[in-house]
């Protein structure tokens, strides 16, 4: 059983006067400890990082760059064909700018987190990850990778030596293999039967697949998204759920410490 895990939410997924999602960033901060945080390509602008990067840093909430595919108009889900040099030069790009913010308000990087059909072209591409935790290595050795339990990211990442923390999604459904399985629109979920699903895999360890087998899942941070519809509950039942049966919530540095 986890007694103690970490909550992530990507965030500041907006750009100049469009928005996603039902809820705002503002009323999420709070109950978070880890916030992924557009960096320009799929979302985010340069005030909305300003802000963002701000209200975290308010809130002691750990910053991390949430780089994507260059793809505003299809908010990162498109595969965007480049080299790997290409895209990882793409993340340095976005990692920069999430990073000044973050000094300019007198945090460091916590994390960096792919977005969308990145990450999961990096779950799956040897070279990409590699060039990628290189990346890393280089610049920011002690910032954490978030990425899914036997990816091609997580054992890069491993392998060289980078810190990582494994996410469980809670607001995703997982397949057999332990993928999450993409779905463009999710409607409007139930938070309580998502709060159940977290407090089980913290004191279990399992999770129901898409089929309807359970598979054992690993894990130190807990991911939901801002533009889930109705993320403001999710967030609070889960919390809830998870305070209520003894489990802390605490920053990354904490969790994956024990």
């Amino acid at each position: 059983m986890r007694e103690v895990v970490d909550i992530n939410c990507d965030m500041g997924e907006a750009f100049g006067r469009w928005r996603v999602g039902d809820t705002d960033d503002a009323r999420l901060m709070p109950l978070i400890s880890s916030a992924n945080i557009a960096a320009g390509f799929h979302a985010g602008d340069p005030n909305l990082m300003d802000e963002t990067v701000r209200l975290a840093a308010e809130h002691g909430v750990g910053i991390g760059a949430h780089p994507g595919y260059n793809d505003l108009q299809g908010f990162g889900r498109r595969k965007i064909a480049g080299t790997a040099r290409e895209l990882v030069n793409d993340v340095i790009y976005q990692v920069g700018a999430i990073r000044e913010f973050a000094h300019r308000h007198g945090v460091r990087l916590q994390h960096v987190k792919p977005h969308g059909a990145l990450y999961m072209e990096m779950a799956i591409n040897p070279e990409l990850s590699r060039i990628f935790v290189e990346y890393m290595r280089t610049v920011a050795p002690n910032a954490y990778i978030f990425c899914m339990g036997g990816s091609a990211t997580f054992r890069a990442a491993t392998e060289m030596g980078q810190p990582v923390v494994r996410e469980f999604y809670a607001d995703r459904d997982y397949d057999d293999s332990g993928s999450i399985v993409f779905t463009r629109d999710a409607g409007r979920p139930d938070p309580a039967a998502i709060a159940r699903k977290v407090l089980r895999a913290c004191q279990e360890g399992k999770v129901r697949t898409v089929t309807g087998n359970d598979i054992a899942i690993d894990f130190e941070s807990i991911c939901f998204h801002s533009d889930t519809l109705g993320a403001f509950e999710i967030v609070r039942q889960m919390r809830e759920a998870l305070v209520g049966a003894g489990i802390r919530i605490a920053p990354v540095s904490d969790v994956a410490a024990r």
